[in-house]
This record gives C-alpha cells, structure tokens and sequence, in this order.
C-alpha cells in the first residue's frame, strides 16, 4: 500500500480512539485532502461515521476472518487515489484471540500486515510520568509495529500535561498533543455502540465540532508528517469475500436494517451481482425481478411494532420465499421468526417463514468470532462450504422450533461445534454474520 497513513489505536476501549480518528479524519478532509479511512476488526457502526467524516466510503479489515491477500487486496482498492490513510483500531491494540501468528484479530495484525505506524491515543487521568511506561511497554510489545507517536486524552492542568509529556518524550516517543476532558463530544450510544450515523442528529456540526478540537490541541502536521506508506502490493486484488447469493439481489436497507458489510456488497458487485435495496419500514415488498433475498443485522426490535403492521412488506416477503432464496443474519433472522418480543416484553408477529421466537426481554450478550460449516446449500453456499464471521447480539432464543440447523458453528477459542441457526425450505437465517470465506 503505497498510500502513506497510520491506525489510531489505544490500549483499551474508551480511550478516545474514535473522538480522536473523527476528528482527524474530518480536519484532514476539511483541508482537502482525500482521506482513506478503514476500521480494524468486525464494526458496523464506526465505518458509517468514517464515511460522513470523509465523504469517502470506509472499510473493514480483519486479521481473524481474512486471508492477508484479502486484507492487502481490500485495503489497496479502498486506499486508491487517497492522499491519506487513517484506520481505526479495535479495542485495545493487541486483544484478539488464540490463532496463529497475524491471524489473532487484534489490530497489531491489521497495522503490521499493512505496514502502517500506530498512532497511541493514551487515557492519563489519574496519572502522569507512569504514562511513559505504558508506552515503553506498549512500543516494544510486537517488534512488528512502529509507534509514530502518542496524543495523550483526559488531561487536566498544564503541568499534569508536561509531566506525562516530558517523560514519554525522554523515550524517544513524540507526543503530537494532549485533548482535554470534553464530555460535550461524545456520541450517543445504544446497546451495540454508538447510535448509527445515520440517526445521529445534526451528525455534520457534531463532526466538526470533533474537528474543531482535534485541530485546537493537537499538531496536524506533525501527525501528517509521522505517517509512512506500507510496502508495494501491486499483485494485491480484492477478491470475493463471500460469493453473492444471486444474480439481482433484494437487500433490505433501512433504520431497522442497517448491519451490511461494505466489503460483503462490494464483493458482490465485483462478481457481477446487482443489489436493489428496499425499505421493510417503508412497508416496501422485496423487488419480484430479483433472484435472491437478504435481510441483514440492525435494530428490528426497536421497529418490531412497524415491522408487525408492514403487510405489503411481510406479504411481499412470504410470496417472495415461495420460489426464491430468502436468507436473514441477526436482526434479519429474528424477522423471519414467528415472533419478537421487545425489551417492555410485548410480543410482535414476525413473518413467520421459520419456526423461531426470540426476545429483548431476556438480554444476554453474545459476542465474538465465529467459524460456521454450512450444513444446507443455500444463499451461503453449498453444504460444506465454511465461512468465518463473528456474533454479536442481545437477544435471546426462546425457541428454534422443528427447522433443521443451518450449520454446524464453533467459536474461536476451541470450543466444540454445535448446530446453528434454520433452514425451512428456502428461506435460512441464523445470528452469525459473514465476513469471508474461511482460508
């Protein structure tokens, strides 16, 4: 990747990562530069408000679930024609799982496989020069990664400031600023992250408001000037993540189903696919000249009510299933249910194509990566193929019914396979969200 950039990371969540990548992701694009943003890890969310930062699409990248052909193929088509690369990182920079070296998730992976620098956003409240050891330890973790420098977040006073300064500096560490506690910043958060950015009001003066304080306490051109190309990968093409589930394919797209991969529809349209989208809470049916259905993630339970009363949309689908591919991930599988119960525990008729019923009244989290084997050729691919992709949800099963398992899933961390998902006749769906063909 010949585009010079870094990836913001933190050594834990809520350290600022994104206050800080949106801020500079809109300053840099405010100065007219085309800025390549791209999000480390499985995230619906965080790349939409790239996209509003940059005005230029984001990606996501995944050490775990893909290849590291698909990693450089996907980050050297996202990244043509940018001035600039900015990709945020995930968690704490090296939290991922047990895997083979480079395939543990964590966003080291990303940053050394692309050969970016790292940008340290450090929380130093409630201490000082103890930071400095935070970012020794932190720049001689992996030998793969280079530390560009460090902007240092919740700082009170100028001397707790230069105290923190003076000894990461004394490492050799530049420190390119220090952001002040600033509350009124932070983005409204939902039970999944951030709220999308589509709902997010006034979305464009809060970005540059970010922008505004990113630029006041920090040194852009010096955070510009640390920012170094990865090596040259001109053999590196994208290729298909997840072969496309038709030729003219109905993509439900709306508030209530947000949770597409770029990368997924991106691949799909690459392989010479046509996605039509369709509003669900529009009370739009899915397009009859398609050949395929798919209802991906989002927050139906915060519709359910509209979803129940859709009739043009649950008719449209029911008719749709009878001789076509319908196949629904998360949000989208809960819908294709008999019933969702909402968190206040009122019951909602889904549109009944599978025998399950699920709930938000019983909450429990369920969240990591998964490897799923598919036992029943359909929108995912025939019987046997296997696919890596990762769960994340709040919502309980009360009951799959008679429909038989979809594939058989394991999690990262060893454990043993189990049947997941359902399939009745043609319509498929289960909580796990593809990211890309298992290699």
């Amino acid at each position: 990747m010949t585009v010079p950039g870094f990836v913001i990371a933190a050594l834990k969540s809520g350290s600022g990562k994104t206050t800080l990548s949106l801020g500079l992701m809109r300053a840099f694009a405010a100065d007219g530069l085309t800025v390549a943003p791209f999000k480390c890890g499985p995230d619906y969310i965080d790349p939409a408000f790239h996209a509003a930062a940059t005005g230029r699409d984001s990606v996501n990248l995944d050490g775990w679930a893909m290849t590291p052909d698909l990693v450089r193929g996907l980050a050297h088509t996202a990244t043509a024609g940018a001035d600039l690369v900015i990709g945020e990182a995930l968690m704490g920079l090296f939290d991922g799982v047990p895997a083979a070296p480079g395939r543990s998730g964590a966003s080291a992976d990303i940053a050394a496989a692309l050969g970016l620098p790292v940008l340290l956003v450090l929380d130093v409240s409630g201490q000082s020069q103890s930071a400095a050891a935070i970012v020794k330890g932190a720049a001689t973790y992996d030998p793969r990664l280079t530390l560009a420098g460090v902007v240092l977040n919740r700082t009170g006073s100028e001397r707790h400031i230069r105290l923190a300064r003076t000894a990461i500096e004394a490492l050799g560490s530049p420190v390119f600023g220090a952001l002040p506690r600033d509350t009124s910043l932070a983005l409204p958060e939902r039970h999944l992250g951030l709220v999308q950015a589509g709902e997010s009001a006034d979305l464009d003066t809060r970005l540059d408001a970010m922008a505004a304080f990113v630029r006041a306490h920090c040194d852009l051109a010096a955070i510009r000037a640390a920012a170094r190309p990865g090596p040259a990968s001109e053999d590196a093409v994208a290729a298909v993540p997840v072969p496309p589930p038709g030729r003219r394919i109905a993509l439900a797209r709306d508030a209530a189903f947000s949770f597409a991969y770029p990368h997924l529809l991106a691949g799909w349209r690459a392989a010479g696919a046509e996605i039509v989208p369709f509003s669900p809470l529009g009370d739009e049916a899915p397009p009859d000249d398609c050949d395929a259905c798919w209802l991906p993630g989002g927050y139906p339970e915060l519709h359910a009510g509209r979803l129940a009363s859709a009739a043009t949309f649950l008719g449209g689908l029911r008719r749709f299933a009878q001789t076509r591919p319908v196949h629904g991930e998360c949000g989208g599988y809960m819908v294709l249910g008999r019933s969702l119960v909402d968190a206040d525990g009122a019951a909602h008729a889904m549109a009944g194509l599978l025998d399950l019923e699920t709930s938000f009244a019983r909450r429990r989290m369920h969240l990591g990566y998964r490897r799923a084997e598919i036992l029943a050729g359909g929108p995912l691919g025939p019987a046997g193929t296997c696919l890596n992709g990762h769960e994340f949800h709040y919502a309980s099963i009360l009951t799959r019914g008679g429909d038989a398992p979809l594939a058989m899933v394991r999690d990262a961390h060893g454990g043993p396979p189990a049947p997941d998902g359902s399939v009745r006749g043609n319509v498929s769906g289960s909580f796990f969200h593809a990211i890309a063909l298992e290699g």
